[in-house]
């Protein structure tokens, strides 16, 4: 698959472009500023401007002169250009008549839409085409964040054969190498001896080849401000003895996507270089059915000395979690996120465009929701409603990984994470799906990149840093 560097350039004088001219529906006929011939084609061909119409203009040797586009009403809308980009032919690109913020947003559409998942396809598209910015735009962002929401596609889209834990460990040792990062992982029976029984507990039915890990990477500045990204890496999900049925397996590949956004995450950061002391923890496991699966009504250890009963094995990503957030808490950070593909009930409640989250600190939700905004990646904020925290109470265990009941599943879940975290550490928790179930402009059917561009703006006004 071509990769965003072939599809966003700086400006270069000497090189030659095709121009591209928006239009808005409406009163394109009455600006002025159209070419009277270029009009009358245009009304001639039936252009109207609509969001994602392309009116060709030819040279006299028969090249494109240039391409009118439709923006529909709103030439502010980030993803218009993204609707275009793949009606294109192959070329060089530029566009007109655009202010420079607007540009920038409708850059990184232009390359998202053109991501393909093509690694078991016989005969790929490889046509690319390139956006030559404006003068005085640096691609390098845009093209940071193109790579990051590539990665995270990539990941997620990886059948569970090619990305079971040790897969995912190595394209984490393979970022970590990228950026200069150091990486350690704990393997199999070691996260006993090291204190991590529920990871152990839940991956531990899995094969030799897909053991239970805790991949550990670190990259930063010691002194910098301390943030830790921790991701659900649970590379499929049976259910475990709660098996669940067929059709409930089937985008079972996508349940490490917590850990495919905060890898996402972190090459984004380091790309830019963002002056923090980065620590990533992703519990990488396989939850799957075999003779040593863990049971419902076990009762196991956590990190933190918690006693968790087993209420039903399909909940097993907030057991994954809770090790790895009571190492995260152990060193102190300024800032603590994590992502995970954790309940339906989150689905249920805002459907797939909208991750739930969840945060103690009222100044960092206000940092997301800004950057939400500001980059056309929508969050919706949800309770910490202490009041169903008795719902997780077991009769012989510290706590059970369930409520006793069907309702607020997003909550009781974020609460049960809540457990493992000190209370004076900002933490955020994202419930995301990952996935997009249809296409739309610039957000291809499959893995889906969210909230990773609102995170990064928010850690940076959170953190007080300089971007």
């Amino acid at each position: 698959m071509p990769q965003p560097s072939l599809m966003l350039a700086a400006y270069n004088k000497s090189t030659s472009s095709i121009p591209l001219v928006p239009v808005v529906k409406g009163d394109f006929e009455n600006t002025g500023t159209i070419d009277a011939n270029d009009l009358a084609w245009l009304k001639l061909s039936g252009f109207e401007a609509n969001t994602g119409a392309v009116g060709f203009i030819k040279a006299e040797d028969n090249t494109i002169a240039r391409i009118y586009v439709g923006v529909g009403e709103d030439i502010s809308n980030p993803w218009w250009l993204a609707v275009v980009a793949p009606k294109l032919p192959e070329g060089v690109y530029s566009l007109e008549n655009i202010e420079q913020d607007v540009e920038e947003q409708l850059s990184l559409g232009w390359a998202l839409a053109q991501y393909q998942f093509d690694r078991y396809k016989s005969d790929p598209d490889k046509k690319v085409r390139c956006l030559m910015l404006s003068e005085g735009i640096d691609p390098k962002t845009v093209l940071a964040k193109a790579e990051a929401a590539f990665f995270v596609r990539d990941l997620v889209n990886t059948p569970a054969e090619d990305m079971g834990p040790s897969e995912l460990q190595d394209c984490a040792e393979a970022l970590a190498e990228e950026h200069g990062a150091t990486v350690s992982t704990i393997v199999g029976d070691d996260l006993l001896d090291e204190n991590f029984p529920m990871i152990h507990a839940v991956g531990r039915a899995a094969s030799v080849k897909n053991a239970p890990r805790l991949i550990n990477i670190t990259w930063g500045r010691e002194g910098a401000p301390k943030l830790c990204l921790v991701g659900k890496g649970v590379c499929f999900d049976s259910g475990g003895l709660d098996l669940k049925p067929p059709a409930g397996m089937l985008l079972m590949k996508k349940d490490m996507g917590g850990a495919a956004h905060v890898l996402g995450l972190a090459k984004l950061i380091m790309t830019l270089g963002l002056g923090v002391d980065l620590q990533v923890l992703i519990p990488a496991v396989e939850n799957a059915v075999s003779g040593d699966s863990f049971r419902p009504g076990d009762v196991f250890a956590t990190r933190k000395g918690i006693s968790v009963e087993i209420g039903n094995t399909d909940a097993e990503g907030r057991l994954v979690l809770c090790d790895a957030l009571a190492l995260a808490s152990e060193n102190k950070p300024d800032l603590l996120i994590d992502f995970a593909t954790l309940t339906g009930a989150a689905r249920v409640a805002l459907g797939p465009d909208l991750p739930a989250t969840y945060t103690n600190n009222d100044q960092m939700w206000t940092a997301l929701e800004k950057g939400g905004v500001d980059n056309n990646d929508p969050l919706w904020r949800m309770p910490l409603w202490a009041g169903y925290d008795q719902d997780l109470k077991s009769d012989i265990a510290d706590m059970n990984n369930i409520s006793e009941g069907p309702f607020a599943g997003s909550i009781t879940a974020a609460l049960y994470l809540q457990r493992f975290v000190d209370a004076d550490i900002p933490w955020v928790h994202f419930d995301v799906f990952a996935w997009n179930p249809k296409p739309r402009a610039g957000r291809p059917k499959g893995g889906a990149a969210q909230g990773i561009f609102a995170t990064y703006d928010a850690i940076i006004a959170q953190l007080g840093l300089d971007q």
